[in-house]
């Protein structure tokens, strides 16, 4: 996956509709909170299966990313370095994010024996052969949210994918005016202009509101 590539972001309405389907679906319910930090978070789907209970720290209201999971048919499951050294970074958690994260802990069904892999182990999701969930089962999961939504709503929602949230997450950001370098360090983007293509909204009308606003401070 190349980020630079402009992706398609949904909008605010399209995340909060997508959001109160998973919430209230019987069976996809149970992805819920894992898909709302996707979105709130703007995580890599890679960082986010890596992360052990230990990388979240409530205390410090941090989410730690030094490593992302991946398996491949023939080597299986393995631990693999963030995309770039600007990929290591600790993101704030807001408190809903951190809401999320207690509830797929206190929720979470792991073997008797915990897996390991490369030395980690305490991962937040398995799936129900006892396996861990990496991207491609979320990939799953997206896809038949999006089957069943789209075959009960008149209204179709478009492709979402876990990148889709990131993508999203990042547009709502820049829009929000957050400041392009913080926007660079959350999303662990090695190349600012990655970021800088998410600030594509930006018009006469931005622009003058942001000359106002500087003459003020």
């Amino acid at each position: 996956m190349n980020d630079s590539v402009t992706r398609e972001a949904i909008s605010r309405a399209e995340e909060r509709k997508f959001l109160r389907f998973v919430k209230e679906d019987p069976h996809f319910c149970r992805y819920y909170e894992g898909i709302y930090i996707l979105f709130k978070t703007g995580l890599r789907i890679s960082e986010f299966c890596g992360l052990t209970i230990s990388d979240i720290d409530f205390k410090e209201h941090t989410i730690n990313i030094d490593h992302q999971l991946q398996k491949k048919s023939k080597i299986g499951y393995y631990i693999q370095e963030t995309k770039t050294t600007s990929g290591t970074r600790k993101i704030p958690m807001t408190a809903d994010v951190e809401e999320c994260f207690r509830k797929i802990i206190e929720k979470r069904n792991p073997p008797k024996a915990e897996p390991m892999v490369d030395g980690k182990s305490g991962f937040l999701y398995f799936d129900k052969n006892e396996s861990i969930c990496y991207s491609l089962h979320w990939e799953h999961y997206f896809q038949h949210i999006i089957q069943k939504y789209n075959n009960t709503y008149k209204v179709q929602m478009p492709v979402i994918t876990p990148h889709v949230c990131r993508h999203t997450y990042c547009s709502n950001m820049a829009k929000s005016g957050m400041n392009p370098k913080a926007l660079q360090y959350l999303m662990g983007h090695s190349d600012i202009s990655v970021t800088l293509n998410t600030y594509t909204h930006v018009n006469l009308e931005d622009a003058r509101e942001e000359v106002a606003r500087i003459q003020v401070v």
